[in-house]
């Protein structure tokens, strides 16, 4: 069972009503000890998917007091471990009115994944240099045909956090969030096509090349591909199996069809510079539209009522959007 760890920080005279409290809600135990200054220092081990549950309900209750802070820590062992049996148990026992669809999905706490995902957006040197290196790997792959080159480019590029971060974003409406991430898509699209197009421009490129060419092409099975991959993206990060994220990063492959576009702008092969430019958007819009879809699935939504009717619009909105994008998309497939 994967457990995380809550602590809190409340005033003294807010223990019997923290107390009282915690007894409405699912926890595996509780410690209490008197601290400095007349505060009370509360620890609460909850399995991963009631985390939240208990974090909202904790923000609401207290978050106006002075001197009130949460920390919240993953919790690597317990022993002795939680019994199953007895949670199970507690479940049966409790009320129906108390359960929340939420509890059902086991996922990670929006706060710990608004931690973990505004991590993937900060445009420093490093994020630069890893797209830039990519790009040059990604380049090389292209031009000598190297299947496994271009596979070691997509991992190594960090350009699928900022389009979770997008959707997440845009699943909260947090607009500070949506800028962020747009900032760092649009960096990374720059650093990987800029290097590209002077490599095509250094060096020939050979259209005959058959990792070239297959990512100027796009066909209806890349949509459904790409949004599989997004929704397994969103899943895989909610979810704590971060190592499913590296499948995904080269499913996705959203940063060889920059290469190739960079490479044939740079050429001077625009018509299938034009393809390579399709696929990406392909991907793009797709990642986003099933990882929006998917969050929502998971119940992710913000603290309040208000802010949940706000977002609630606002993935609406996006949700239309993505799709008439890819619909426009998939005609000129169709089309062409």
């Amino acid at each position: 069972m994967s457990l995380r760890l809550i602590e809190i920080v409340l005033p003294d005279k807010h223990r019997n009503d923290l107390e009282d409290s915690l007894k409405e809600h699912e926890t595996l135990d509780i410690w209490q000890e008197s601290i400095e200054a007349g505060r009370i220092h509360f620890e609460i081990l909850v399995p991963t998917e009631q985390s939240e549950t208990v974090l909202d309900f904790l923000e609401k209750r207290f978050s106006h007091v002075e001197g009130f802070r949460i920390i919240l820590l993953p919790v690597q062992a317990s022993i002795p471990r939680p019994d199953a049996g007895d949670k199970k148990k507690a479940e049966d026992e409790a009320p129906m009115e108390e359960k929340k669809p939420v509890s059902k999905i086991i996922r990670l706490s929006r706060e710990e994944l608004y931690s973990g995902i505004e991590k993937t957006v900060r445009t420093s040197w490093v994020y630069i240099i890893m797209i830039l290196f990519s790009a040059v790997v990604a380049s090389i792959g292209l031009l000598r045909n190297n299947i496994v080159f271009i596979i070691g480019a997509m991992v190594i590029a960090p350009m699928l956090g900022p389009n979770l971060a997008l959707s997440f974003a845009t699943t909260l409406s947090d607009a500070h969030l949506i800028r962020k991430a747009f900032k760092a898509i649009l960096l990374g699209v720059l650093t990987a096509v800029i290097p590209a197009f002077v490599i095509g421009i250094a060096f020939e490129v050979d259209t005959t090349i058959p990792e070239l060419i297959f990512r100027t092409e796009v066909s209806l099975g890349d949509v459904i591909v790409a949004l599989i991959a997004g929704s397994a993206a969103a899943i895989s990060f909610t979810s704590e199996l971060i190592s499913a994220l590296i499948g995904v990063m080269v499913a996705v492959a959203l940063l060889p069809p920059l290469v190739t576009l960079g490479m044939l702008a740079g050429a001077g092969r625009w018509e299938l510079a034009l393809g390579s430019l399709l696929l990406f958007l392909v991907n793009l819009i797709c990642v986003n539209l099933a990882g929006v879809l998917t969050f929502l699935v998971q119940g992710i939504r913000p603290l309040t009522w208000w802010e949940a009717k706000k977002a609630k619009k606002a993935a609406q909105k996006a949700i239309l959007i993505w799709t008439l994008l890819l619909a426009a998309l998939v005609l000129m497939l169709v089309i062409s």
